[in-house]
């Protein structure tokens, strides 16, 4: 087994939060003097499947001593993990909340198995405190999620609706896979249909700034009367979503931590005999902070 080298699965290389992601967690590698090995999926399960059997599959002195994975599918990989385990190789998830890493940790205990995250409910709950900033008096918002089945997708819907429960404010569904093309393919796609004749939004709201980027796109194109909607992301990257904010393309985003780095520090911890948390969650934040924004409309 390479013992000190690590292989990161992410989704896409034409993401720039995925890309962030890379960086971090080559940067977290060579901090800790581990060697480290980066694979994007191109946002197929398929691909992502091979690719990590590859390392499974690999002879014993070939394999890495752990695979950190952001997966493309929500469940997270099960079958993978579990001959990752038997081959002697740790998991870390990212992003994802599943039920078999804690059986998994009782059969192999010595081994780095975790899962790191963004508090995604509060990345909902702090979305659906921007719309109530946004809409005081309630109304309706066009909402894209990403992926239904995905931890990510889920936690951050659920908080928004706790949120905004007893606003008047009320949320139209799209889905869309995080990419721009296919924020812009939802909205594109949904005002071609009957269901979005007589439908006015007071806020164009996506769970991550490339779909917002994609939906303006297709407003722009489609639906121009509502391009002075605001429009509200995630992700916060300085020169992705807080960019969009200084240009006034966005009026808001949440600034969320890389969980790469943080996952590829828990393998450290682990190869030199720590046990982990099961869970670590890191915290996001509002662009522009949440006292700024409600200043800046109340001066509207």
């Amino acid at each position: 087994m390479v013992a000190r080298k690590v292989v990161i699965g992410l989704l896409s290389d034409q993401q720039e939060f995925q890309l962030m992601q890379a960086a971090d967690a080559r940067a977290a590698a060579a901090r800790a003097g581990l060697e480290a090995e980066v694979l994007f999926a191109d946002n197929n399960a398929v691909l992502q499947i091979q690719q990590l059997f590859r390392f499974v599959h690999a002879p014993e002195d070939q394999r890495p001593a752990a695979i950190v994975v952001e997966t493309v599918t929500g469940e997270g990989l099960e079958r993978v993990a579990r001959n990752a385990v038997k081959a002697g190789i740790g998991w870390v998830l990212l992003n994802r909340g599943v039920g078999y890493l804690e059986e998994l940790r009782r059969v192999a205990p010595s081994l780095a198995l975790a899962n790191v995250t963004v508090d995604n409910e509060e990345v909902g709950h702090i979305q659906g405190r921007q719309l109530r900033a946004l809409l005081p008096q309630g109304g309706a918002v066009l909402y894209l999620q990403g992926p239904a089945d995905t931890s990510a997708a889920s936690g951050r819907f659920q908080g928004v609706q706790e949120a905004i429960r007893g606003t008047g404010i009320e949320l139209r569904v799209l889905n869309g896979d995080w990419t721009e093309e296919s924020g812009e393919k939802a909205v594109a796609t949904w005002l071609r249909l009957k269901t979005s004749e007589g439908f006015s939004p007071g806020v164009v709201c996506a769970q991550n700034d490339a779909m917002a980027v994609g939906a303006r796109r297709a407003i722009l194109a489609l639906h121009r009367e509502w391009s002075r909607v605001p429009f509200t992301g995630c992700d916060g990257l300085p020169e992705g979503g807080q960019k969009l904010v200084r240009t006034g393309e966005l009026t808001a985003t949440i600034v969320t931590p890389t969980s790469a780095g943080p996952a590829v520090a828990l393998v450290a911890r682990a190869l030199s005999g720590e046990r982990l948390p099961l869970e670590l969650r890191l915290s996001p934040r509002s662009h522009p902070p949440e006292d700024e924004l409600a200043r800046r409309l109340g001066g509207r």
